[in-house]
């Protein structure tokens, strides 16, 4: 843990450094101190955990991680603005916070730092779901990810079947992690305010049996069927199964159904007889 109590306030870091916001890259800063630490305590227990936050921005929720348990931290930002106004956190991290300059999407956290490892992170709003798609490829390799994303977003990682939700985000989340929503964080909070309210999502990774289908089946699968969900999966899925009738049926699902109707577990017994 780090004292950072003789930082300056963010705001004040902010007008130093000419820090507008960027809306191409979807910045919307966190300067609620108090807010940035709830969402680390809410992380869970961090001692001996290393911890990569992506676009750390001026650094309200890198303070935070910084003055948590965790072993070290890294913070993925693109925007090369930001190193000069870390630079007081690095200073005073002991060593135990580490920029790296780059595109979050092409950097792998796996990389980065060794496990236990888990990813806590604010967001960029626009990167935020293809982010998490790459993150779930390797979900075994972390001891969370603690994220926040436009509410909507996150609701529609914890949704239910029969639900307007329920789509391709919510199997392969639901499928990989349990998956729960900490708290909503107003619009408000932000500089400057997005247009809509966010929410923290929780993910920790499930145990997988030695038969579940490995990714690309499911996401393939997944795609088709919620690609066009609003068909019946004996048709939505013809581009992944030429007569995909008996398939449907061999599993015990109704070829007339739709992909909101089929729960996770259905899913996962229909990757598992296509793959088959």
């Amino acid at each position: 843990m780090a004292d950072l109590s003789h930082l300056p306030p963010l705001r004040d870091v902010i007008a130093e450094h000419g820090l507008g916001a960027r809306k191409a890259l979807g910045q919307h800063f966190l300067l609620d101190l108090n807010l940035t630490r709830r969402i680390v305590r809410e992380a869970g227990d961090l001692s001996g955990v290393a911890v990569v936050e992506v676009g750390p921005g001026p650094g309200g929720l890198t303070r935070a991680l910084v003055e948590s348990a965790a072993r070290e931290v890294v913070a993925v930002e693109r925007d090369s603005r930001f190193a000069a106004a870390l630079a007081d956190v690095v200073a005073a991290a002991d060593g135990r916070l580490r920029l790296v300059e780059a595109d979050a999407l092409t950097v792998d956290p796996v990389d980065l730092v060794p496990a236990p490892r888990a990813v806590i992170s604010n967001l960029p709003y626009n990167v935020g779901t293809p982010l998490l798609i790459g993150w779930l490829k390797r979900i075994a390799e972390y001891r969370s990810l603690t994220l926040m994303f436009q509410k909507e977003v996150a609701e529609r990682i914890v949704a239910r079947p029969r639900t307007e939700a329920y789509g391709r985000l919510a199997v392969m989340c639901q499928w990989l992690a349990d998956c729960r929503i900490l708290f909503d964080v107003p619009a408000r909070a932000f500089t400057p305010p997005p247009r809509v309210d966010s929410a923290i999502a929780h993910l920790t990774p499930r145990a997988r049996p030695a038969d579940d289908p490995d990714f690309r089946t499911m996401e393939t699968l997944v795609a088709a069927a919620f690609g066009q969900r609003r068909k019946m999966l004996r048709a939505s899925l013809k581009s992944v199964v030429r007569e995909p009738e008996p398939l449907l049926e061999s599993v015990g699902i109704a070829p007339t159904a739709r992909a909101e109707e089929v729960d996770v577990a259905g899913f996962v017994t229909l990757a598992k007889a296509l793959r088959r």
